[in-house]
């Protein structure tokens, strides 16, 4: 994945959301919806791609089901990519501080700022 979206930072930021929040991954019926074969525009390698509007899609009708914080990420997450709209006050209501950081991280890496985040480790 991270192969398929270097380059893009949106998309570079959206992945590094997914690997660092570690559950949607982890997920076949998200990989089934979401993660399918693909090609770095740059290189042409074959690697992974997240179809991030599909996921939002599915997460919205009710495919994907999960908690409040976990749907924040991966709206979040989607709205980085292909811009899928989010509502941020419901999205970034239902984080937990590590998401957050997450998010914060993500925001800061798609406007092109790598910073470090320091916060509560993941239980």
């Amino acid at each position: 994945m991270r192969a398929w979206a270097k380059g893009v930072p949106c998309a570079e930021a959206a992945v590094e959301l997914l690997i660092g929040h570690r559950w949607w991954l982890r997920r076949r019926d998200f990989a089934g919806v979401a993660v399918k074969p693909g090609r770095n525009v740059f290189t042409g390698t074959v690697v992974a791609e997240v179809d991030f509007a599909a996921a939002a899609a599915a997460l919205g009708r009710g495919l994907l089901p999960c908690s409040l914080g976990d749907a924040g990420v991966l709206r979040i997450a989607a709205s980085l990519a292909v811009g899928v709209p989010v509502d941020m006050r419901e999205a970034a209501g239902c984080l937990d501080a590590a998401d957050a950081a997450l998010v914060a991280r993500a925001v800061c890496l798609a406007a092109g700022c790598h910073v470090r985040l320091v916060t509560e480790t993941r239980p």
